[in-house]
C-alpha cells in the first residue's frame, strides 16, 4: 500500500525560507509525477508546482522563489521555499504518481505559517 507523508511545515518569518519534504513507501520503485499543493483556510486546494521526470511547473505565485526538486539517488522529493510572505500560508500537501495511468496518492499535509 502506497503511503505519502509531508515533513518540513513550520512558523517562519516573511522573507524567511523553508524545505518542505515528502516521503513515499510501500513498494514504490519510480515515480512519474510529484505536485505540491496548497491550501489556505476557507479557500480551495491549489496547485504550488510540479515535476514529470524532469520538466516542472509552477504557479505564477511560485515562480521564481519555490523550487521543485527531485532525487531518486537519496529518495528526496522536496520543495524549496524562499521569501517566503503571509498569503503563503497554508497546508502543503505531496501528490504523487508511480506512472501515467496511475492514482494519484495524497499526504496529510504539512502546515506552513508565514507570520511575523
Amino acid at each position: 500500500q502506497v503511503q505519502v507523508w509531508e515533513s518540513g511545515g513550520a512558523l517562519v518569518q516573511p522573507g524567511g525560507s523553508l524545505r518542505l519534504s515528502c516521503t513515499v513507501s510501500g513498494g514504490v520503485f519510480s515515480i512519474y509525477r510529484v505536485g505540491w499543493y496548497r491550501q489556505a483556510p476557507g479557500k480551495q486546494r491549489e496547485l504550488v508546482a510540479t515535476i514529470t521526470g524532469r520538466t516542472t511547473n509552477y504557479a505564477e505565485s511560485a515562480k521564481g522563489r519555490f523550487t521543485i526538486s527531485r532525487d531518486s539517488s537519496k529518495g528526496t522529493l522536496d520543495l524549496q521555499m524562499n521569501n517566503l510572505r503571509p498569503e503563503d500560508t497554508a497546508v502543503y500537501f505531496c501528490n504523487v504518481q508511480r506512472d501515467p495511468f496511475d492514482v494519484a496518492y495524497w499526504g496529510q499535509g504539512t502546515q506552513v505559517t508565514v507570520s511575523s
